[in-house]
């Protein structure tokens, strides 16, 4: 390890207490992006990200207007001449805490718990965030930035980036970078760090059944009318068959076959039956027949229920035919499938099954293209590098279920890839109550992107 690599590291560990101060900070702001009610709160998460940058003294900060909420952007040159630019990715919005009885303690005051950092977005992804902060801090401390680096920090994640292809495509030059750092990935386990070379799509639908005019009384119309929850739990039960394959007409005319190859890499992953029972809490699995568990979340398509709603819900019992019921529903797509060919094959469906005695409306809510990037590029082996010596063991290549739709979209509109990572792990209840982050592992993180960074600079 040379002295400046390691008066780095150094640095980072002495100011991991800082680190953590202020990501409690930046997570006790509720910036939830799809609550309209929230939209003051997100503004004040762009502003908190921008001071962080200033205070950096990262250059040319700019909280940017999209169509929806804004974009944190700002620049670094590297203390050398180089024409190796990086752009560093991150998002400031967060997904709704709810249901809130079930969290441990304020989901908004973050506390630290047996090695964890508790609250929503301290995994997904502010402390993805902060930790590439961090490591940027670290090479500062030696005026050795050895790449040039640029920052964008979106607030629409969480909802699909419905605003960003648009934003993109109008500041094309200002982000123009050699490759994209993506730290909104994940390790397999917290002695198994990991490249994500492939994400999948999403295609997300508000779908409402009406029936009635009004609620009715199911013991004077129950029988002669047709229950719209009845209806749409007929239908949705409907959308997979005996093998658990979506049945929309021609939803898997452009899925890509599984290679021998990649099932022979799929059958390495440290991810088989008791990995995702342990993980899920579930008795066994299900899924699309005919595939590993890993394939079914990293490289075939899925079509989930998100919520359901109809009728009388509270507590004890009203006795109601409900005038409509409305589901939420996403899909998550693979290389070539497109959200707007499935948004077609869901209406032919409904078209085709959707009872007459009932009418439908289907909104698209949100969509983002699957993606996928090239694993052995130099930055990607470079990342394996730096993880390799932080970990002391061999990262692992897979492809995550999960979507982000800016990968996509910087590669068709900005013209480059993403080197995708994360220090987040399975179990740090992303998306759910008690949301958490293993501080060991951050601290990790922070030092194998000290060492990417640094290796970057030692390339021709």
């Amino acid at each position: 390890m040379s002295s400046t690599l390691e008066k780095q590291i150094s640095f980072a560990h002495t100011h991991h207490i800082d680190t953590i101060n202020d990501l409690m900070e930046l997570v006790r702001i509720p910036s939830i992006s799809t609550e309209p009610e929230h939209v003051a709160d997100i503004q004040k998460a762009a502003a908190w990200i921008a001071e962080y940058l200033r205070k950096m003294n990262v250059q040319n900060v700019q909280i940017m207007p999209t169509g929806g909420h804004p974009v944190v952007f700002g620049e670094l040159k590297a203390a050398k001449p180089t024409e190796q630019t990086v752009l560093i990715y991150g998002h400031y919005d967060v997904q709704p805490p709810e249901p809130l009885d079930l969290w441990e303690s304020d989901p908004f005051e973050p506390v630290i718990r047996g090695g964890r950092l508790y609250g929503r977005g301290t995994s997904d992804m502010k402390g993805q965030s902060l930790a590439c902060l961090a490591a940027v801090k670290a090479l500062q401390s030696t005026g050795e930035l050895p790449v040039n680096l640029k920052f964008i920090f979106e607030g629409e994640e969480e909802i699909g980036s419905p605003n960003l292809a648009k934003f993109l495509k109008a500041n094309k030059e200002l982000f123009q970078s050699d490759f994209a750092l993506n730290p909104d990935a994940g390790m397999i386990s917290v002695d198994c760090p990991n490249i994500v070379y492939g994400l999948r799509g999403l295609a997300y639908f508000e779908l409402r059944v009406y029936g009635p005019s009004h609620d009715l009384h199911s013991g004077t119309f129950g029988g002669s009318v047709l229950n719209p929850a009845n209806a749409l739990s007929e239908l949705i039960a409907g959308m997979h068959d005996e093998n658990y394959r979506v049945t929309l007409p021609g939803f898997y005319d452009k899925v890509r076959s599984i290679t021998p190859k990649e099932h022979a890499e799929f059958a390495t992953l440290p991810m088989d039956e008791s990995y995702y029972l342990e993980q899920t809490g579930v008795t066994e699995l299900w899924g699309e027949k005919g595939f590993l568990p890993a394939e079914q979340v990293g490289a075939r398509p899925t079509l989930d229920v998100n919520g359901l709603l109809a009728g009388f819900t509270g507590k004890g019992s009203k006795t109601v035919i409900p005038a409509w019921a409305m589901a939420k529903i996403s899909m998550r797509l693979v290389p070539d499938q497109d959200a707007g060919e499935v948004k077609k094959q869901l209406e032919a469906f409904l078209i085709a099954k959707a009872p007459k005695a009932i009418r439908w409306e289907l909104d698209q809510m949100a969509s983002g293209p699957a993606c996928a990037t090239d694993p052995f590029s130099k930055a990607s082996n470079t990342l394996y590098k730096a993880l390799e010596e932080t970990w002391g063991t061999k990262p692992a290549y897979k492809r995550e279920g999960g979507s982000v739709p800016i990968v996509g979209e910087m590669q068709e509109i900005l013209g480059f890839d993403s080197v995708l990572t994360g220090f987040g792990l399975p179990d740090d209840n992303v998306h759910s109550p008690n949301e958490r982050l293993h501080l060991e592992t951050f601290y990790k993180g922070i030092e194998a992107l000290i060492r990417f960074f640094n290796y970057l600079g030692e390339e021709k």
